[in-house]
Parts: C-alpha cells; sequence; structure tokens
C-alpha cells in the first residue's frame, strides 16, 4: 500500500467518524505516524518470517543418493536464494508467488552433511543429513505396526542403534483436493529412543540392508489402518475427471447407506438412540459403580469385535462388565487386569476404581496394575469403556490376554461379558476418510511426490478382502496404483515391493472358496509388472489376530526383493516356490495307481521341501476332477516337481495350494527357507 493510499484511507475514515474539524490537522499527523509504523512492524516481520522450508527436508533427512534431488522452498517473492551444501554452493530466484527450487547433482552415498539455506534476510541450518536410500513403506495397519508391538521388542529396541536408519512418519490426513505440503513430520534417527514408534516391517527391512550393502536408510513412512487401497489413489486414474465428479459419485453411492445406517440405529434403539455416553452422568462413570444393576444388559462374547456379534454398523461407546468371585487370599495379592487390545481407546475400572485406560491404542495389548485394596473377597465388577471412532470396534486378539492375574494365579476372563451401548454412532465400511477414494493419496502421497525415493514396500490389502467381488477387483487397482505412482514419481519404474495377506481367521476342515485366497491371487499378479517382488506370509500369520507380531520376517523376505531388484544381486533367492505348469499323469490302470497332476515350479533356488514333515508329505494341496468338488490331496516331491492325487478323484484337472483365508498346515518351501505362493490353476 503507497503512503498517498494510506493516508487517504486514514483521513477518510477518522475525519468522517471520530474528530471535531479544529483537531484533524494534529490528528491526522499523529494517527498517520502510527498506522504508518504498524505499517512497517508488518511489512519486516513478513520479510523476516517468508523462508520456509517442506518438512521432508530438515536436519537428520535422508536424501535419495544417485539421483538429481530437486529441492525446494518458500521464500519473499523475487528473493534471491543461496544453499550452501557438501562444499557446493547453488542459487536461485523465487517466483512471483515466493516459490523457490534448486537442482543439487545425483550425489553417492555419504554424510552426516550440513546444509544452509539463506533468502539475503534469514538463514536456516540443517544438520546431520545423510545421502542414502529412501523407501516409501505404506499400506495399512500391518505395515504401521509399531516395533515396539513386535515380537521380542525391548530386545529389538536396545539393539536400535544404528543412527544411518532414519524414519519421517506422514500423519493421518485426508483431503478431496490434492496437497502439495505435509500439515507436519520431521526425520527421527534410529535409537533405543526412537525406534519404538518406527514402523516394524520398515525397521526390520532397513536393519537387513544396512547390514548386506552399509547404504545409509531413510524410510518415508504413510500408512494408515484399515484403509482400502482405492484411497491411495489419484482421481483420474480411478476414472474420474475431477474431485468434483468424485464428489458427486460419493453421494450417490452413500444415500443408500444412509438409510441403512439409519435403519440399523432405529431397529436397535428405537427412538432413544444414544447421542452422549449415558454411562458417564455429571461427569461421573456411573456404569462402573459396583453396585450397578446391569441385569438388563445384553451379553457378548470376548474377545471379539463387536461388528462381528449383530453390531456391524455401530461406533461410539460401548461399556462391557463382568463380575469375578475371588477368594480373600486372592484379593490379597498383588494383581493385574489383562484386557488383551482394545479398537480403539478404553477406560477401565473394578469395583468403582479407575486402574487404566489407553487413547487410539488399537495394536496395544492392555496390562494394568490394580492397587492394593481394590480386589475385595467375593464378588468383583470389572468395567471397560470402549470408544470406537471407525472400522473394528471393541476387544480382540488371543483369548489369552483377556485375564485376571492374583499373584502367580491367572484367572481367564475370555467368555461372555454384559455389554450396553453409550453412545451410537451409525457408520458403513467405505464412510470414513480411510475408506474414501483419493483422500489419503491426496493428502499422504501427494505431497511427497516431489522427494526421489529408492522404491516402496507396500503392505495392505485385508480392507478389500471382505467380498468375492472386492478381491478380484483389487488385481487391476493395485497394478493402477503401482503404475500411477511410478509415473508421477518420475524416477523410473522404481521397486515395488509388497506382502502378501498373511494367514488368518480359523482353519477350515475341507477346500472352499476363500476371499484372502483371491486376494492373495490378485496381489500376486503385480509380479507381471517389472521390478516387483511378493513376500509370501502365510506361514508366519495368527489365526486370531490380523496383526501378526513377527514383522521381522516380514521385513526380511521384502528386503530379499530389495536386493535383487534395487541392489543389483541377481543370483541372489528372494522368492519361495511359484506355480510354473501343470500336466495330467494318467496313472495305472492294472497296477492301481490313480491318476495325478505334476506341478512345475520357479523359483525352486536350491530345491523344494517339505517343511517340517520328516517324512516328506505336503499339505495344503487340494483337487478336483470336471465335477469342480475339490477334495484335500496327498502330494509329494519328486524331483523338481510335486505329485498330487487323490484316491477320491479319478479324473483330476485341476489344483489349488493354499487356497484358505488360513492355509495353516501349507509346508511346501525351498531350501532357502521361503514358502510357495498359494495359487490355483482352475478359474472356477
Amino acid at each position: 500500500m503507497s503512503e498517498q493510499k494510506l493516508q487517504a484511507l486514514i483521513s477518510g475514515f477518522y475525519f468522517k467518524c471520530c474528530l471535531p474539524t479544529t483537531n484533524r490537522s494534529i490528528a491526522m499527523s499523529t494517527i498517520f505516524r502510527f498506522f504508518a509504523f504498524l505499517l512497517l512492524v508488518f511489512n519486516v516481520s513478513q520479510l523476516f518470517a517468508q523462508l520456509r522450508l517442506p518438512r521432508l527436508l530438515s536436519s537428520n533427512a535422508v536424501l535419495q543418493r544417485d539421483l538429481p534431488l530437486p529441492l525446494r522452498g518458500q521464500a519473499a517473492k523475487n528473493s534471491k536464494i543461496t544453499l550452501n551444501f557438501a562444499g557446493n554452493s547453488y542459487r536461485a530466484k523465487a517466483d512471483k508467488n515466493g516459490h523457490w527450487q534448486i537442482q543439487l547433482p545425483a550425489m553417492p552415498a555419504g554424510g552426516p552433511f550440513s546444509m544452509e539455506i539463506s533468502d539475503g534476510r534469514e538463514v536456516i541450518t540443517l544438520k546431520n543429513i545423510l545421502i542414502g536410500d529412501i523407501w516409501v513403506c505404506s499400506g495399512q495397519s500391518n505395515m504401521e505396526w509399531p516395533l515396539r508391538e513386535s515380537n521380542q521388542a525391548e530386545a529389538a529396541i536396545a539393539a536400535a542403534t544404528d543412527p544411518m536408519i532414519r524414519h519421517f512418519y506422514v500423519d493421518h490426513t485426508a483431503s478431496f483436493i490434492p496437497l502439495d505440503t505435509l500439515k507436519n513430520g520431521d526425520w527421527k534417527e534410529c535409537s533405543p529412543a526412537t525406534a519404538g514408534n518406527f514402523t516394524a516391517v520398515g525397521y526390520f527391512f532397513a536393519k537387513h540392508l544396512r547390514e548386506k550393502t552399509g547404504v545409509p536408510i531413510g524410510l518415508l513412512h504413510s500408512s494408515w489402518g484399515g484403509s482400502r487401497i482405492e484411497p491411495w489413489m489419484d482421481a483420474a486414474t480411478l476414472g474420474f475427471k475431477d474431485a468434483k465428479d468424485l464428489e458427486a459419485h460419493l453421494e450417490q453411492k452413500t444415500g443408500a447407506q444412509k438409510i441403512r445406517i439409519a435403519e440399523f440405529l432405529r431397529n436397535k434403539f428405537g427412538d432413544q438412540i444414544p447421542t452422549t455416553d449415558n454411562g458417564i452422568q455429571n461427569g461421573k462413570a456411573v456404569w462402573a459403580a459396583a453396585d450397578l444393576d446391569d441385569s438388563n444388559w445384553q451379553s457378548m462374547e470376548l474377545p471379539g469385535l463387536w461388528e462381528g456379534q449383530g453390531w456391524d454398523i455401530l461406533d461410539g461407546i460401548v461399556w462391557f462388565r463382568k463380575e469375578v468371585t475371588l477368594t480373600a487370599t486372592q484379593a490379597a495379592q498383588a494383581a493385574t487386569v489383562g484386557l488383551a487390545m482394545i479398537d480403539d481407546s478404553d477406560e477401565a475400572w473394578i469395583n468403582g476404581v479407575k486402574v487404566g485406560g489407553l487413547y487410539n491404542s488399537y495394536s496395544t495389548v492392555r496390562s494394568y496394575k490394580i492397587p492394593a485394596g481394590v480386589l475385595r473377597e467375593g464378588k468383583n465388577t470389572l468395567a471397560v469403556r470402549v470408544e470406537d471412532t471407525g472400522y473394528g470396534g471393541g476387544f480382540h486378539g488371543n483369548p489369552e490376554l483377556l485375564y485376571l492375574k492374583t499373584g502367580e494365579e491367572i484367572i481367564s476372563l475370555a467368555g461372555q461379558w454384559k455389554m450396553k451401548v453409550g453412545k451410537a454412532i451409525g457408520s458403513l465400511p467405505g464412510t470414513q476418510d480411510n475408506q474414501l477414494p483419493t483422500k489419503l493419496y491426496n493428502a499422504m502421497i501427494k505431497p511427497i511426490q516431489w522427494f526421489p525415493i529408492k522404491g516402496v514396500i507396500w503392505y495392505q490389502g485385508e480392507s478389500n478382502a471382505n467380498n468375492p467381488e472386492d478381491a478380484m477387483a483389487y488385481q487391476a487397482l493395485f497394478q493402477n496404483m503401482i503404475r500411477q505412482w511410478r509415473k508421477q514419481w518420475g524416477v523410473g519404474d522404481f521397486p515395488f515391493l509388497f506382502a502378501q495377506l498373511a494367514n488368518f481367521h480359523a482353519a477350515e476342515p475341507e477346500p472352499g472358496n476363500s476371499n484372502w485366497a483371491l486376494l492373495r491371487e490378485s496381489q500376486s499378479a503385480a509380479l507381471a509388472l517389472p521390478n516387483t517382488a511378493q513376500a509370501v506370509i502365510t506361514d508366519i500369520g495368527d489365526a486370531n489376530d490380523i496383526h501378526p507380531r513377527n514383522k521381522k520376517d516380514v521385513g526380511y523376505r521384502l528386503a530379499l526383493g530389495a536386493r535383487r531388484f534395487a541392489y543389483g544381486e541377481k543370483n541372489l533367492i528372494y522368492s519361495g516356490p511359484t506355480f510354473a505348469s501343470l500336466t495330467v499323469d494318467p496313472g495305472s490302470e492294472t497296477g492301481g495307481r490313480p491318476a495325478s497332476l505334476r506341478l512345475q515350479f520357479n523359483n525352486r533356488g536350491s530345491g523344494l521341501i517339505a517343511k517340517g514333515d520328516r517324512y516328506g508329505y505336503l499339505r495344503g494341496f487340494a483337487i478336483a476332477g470336471a465335477d469342480r468338488k475339490f477334495v484335500w490331496a496327498k502330494a509329494l516331491i519328486q524331483g523338481d516337481q510335486v505329485v498330487v492325487w487323490s484316491e477320491k478323484v479319478s479324473n483330476p484337472v485341476a489344483v489349488r495350494y493354499g487356497w484358505a483365508d488360513n492355509p495353516d498346515d501349507a509346508n511346501l518351501f525351498n531350501a532357502e527357507g521361503l514358502p510357495a505362493s498359494p495359487f490355483r490353476t482352475d478359474q472356477w
């Protein structure tokens, strides 16, 4: 604003509204000087506050080696930028919007370095920067799962002393509009004080690569538990013109969902839908009281998420209560209560006394010490308030994690509990941010795609395996997402390494259909793309927990793919056996030998083995004739082939292996210890 315009503005306002005519001249001078001073202060503060850097460009950062580095930032318009790094100086000029970019040449691995950036008025100094390899770690909760919650976490964290591993966590953010910047985040150097919050899969992946390559590793961690794949893709790849087109589509799609939610709430609660937590009155947890009459409460089997027990649309707050009878001796001893895992937040009381609680910690095993004097001889009442904000809700994990321990005695709390809804929010899968197309890509991937990377590790798919249609549609979605990311990052067909779904759910007694098997098949199809590798993990899952704690082997198997496709170990055995072809052996009519199927495999490594079976029998195979009825089959390794047969199928035409949500007995491996990927030869 010019001095003349400022004077006109002040005089026009002040003369008309405030001053008598005789005082205008004196007042004008005073007011003008005051406003001019404010304007000067404002302009100076603007000038000295304009130099800004993106979140990824900070102290402790890792920058990608062997690629040009297009560093960027924000400054006052037309300001001259100087960047000093690794003994060299680079210059640029901010454009009319204040954006600037300086491209550093490709550099080999090394560091630590300092970086100094100046606009002539302000200087920003970044310290402890490494040149190494950036790996994006993305997907849903099994990628998000922290090291502190994995197997042998205490020992792993104590050993996490490699400062050449760095971790950047991208906060959960969602947007229908593509964003250019991250709202927060910084790089953390690996140490026992920080590593517990690292992605466990990413940490073990980086640890193995560090041991084999010596190159600094940066883990750029952008994941969201419960997310489908569509939120990680852009509108164009999903077939929409733009964000408005997508929103119109979703509005039409969610209309029926809103009707279903309303019907669910009305059927459960009639006209008395609880919109605030009735278990809390005037700040007091009335539903935690030991003498509360809960005889009219419903029952629920725990552990078990409530979505699978008649409350599939419910988010909000649910209270649970259980009575435990103790002897005087039991009540007098030091005690602990274990509540398995709770999705998402909890507060726990015993006999009306609060004993613990965690916020937004769906992956954390609950174990709370009980203060002395809380337990009593006879009846004791445990009350737990659970708040769920989306997707799964309630208790989950192994039944052994739900207990009351007094002294050395453990009393199981698994089984029937009383339950009552304190606050009800209707919610269907597909209506949360991590379920809606494009929202995570726009806010959590696009803002980091200016940053050169080495490759991606991906662990996702559980949320797309709810029905056969979704599981089969995943095949095209997954490959399209890989192509999209590669194109947008602009660093070529970088290695894209992914974890196949682990085994989960109770094992089925007979062969049958499986949504998870279909999803695994869709994942494996992406191996047709260049520079892709798959970590098969059907041997390390947990029937009762969608989050297996063995993240070390997942990271190791992904690292094998990285060593093959990113680090040039062309002779490395990085995969377990994969089905190649099938021939039919008609058998012998006179000798009584039934017809069989002979299977050939790629990635045999040093040879095929039947892991864990001293007699060499393979399990997990099923065959069918033209009637399409699968039965369990016998299978043996003969040389570099597998022979499969069953006396129940005289003319077999199709075979399946590991074709189940939980193929817990599948034991075909190569001698390098890597499991065969599940497959089928039919398309029925």
